[in-house]
């Protein structure tokens, strides 16, 4: 099982920029997620990147704003968010292989003024 652990997350003004890590203890051949959950809502999907990172895709609410990418060579991805506004507080999970696979402990965004 691939151990994943997301840093990056904190406190961000309302149009600020954050940018997410996760690390694989492992290489992975596989696309890879970010999902959130805000407080009292269901975990939502954010944003996946294939393996060659190639081919991204994205939530429709952080479209334009969000960017995946991945580092193969150091086995992490990230996800820079812009133009953040306070409806992206969230818990910020990584995910490799869907709903059921792994998934790292989590980090906070917080966007407030």
């Amino acid at each position: 099982q691939v151990q994943l652990v997301e840093s990056g997350g904190g406190l961000v003004q309302p149009g600020g920029s954050l940018r997410l890590s996760c690390a694989a203890s492992r290489r992975t051949f596989n696309s890879m997620n970010w999902y959130r959950q805000a407080p009292g809502k269901e975990r939502e999907f954010v944003a996946a990147i294939s393996w060659s990172g190639g081919i991204t895709n994205y939530a429709d609410s952080v479209k334009g704003r969000f960017t995946i990418s991945r580092d193969n060579a150091k086995n992490t991805i990230y996800l820079q968010m812009n133009s953040l506004n306070v409806e992206d507080t969230a818990v910020y999970y990584c995910n490799l292989g869907g709903t059921s696979g792994s998934w790292g402990q989590g980090t906070q965004v917080t966007v407030s003024s």
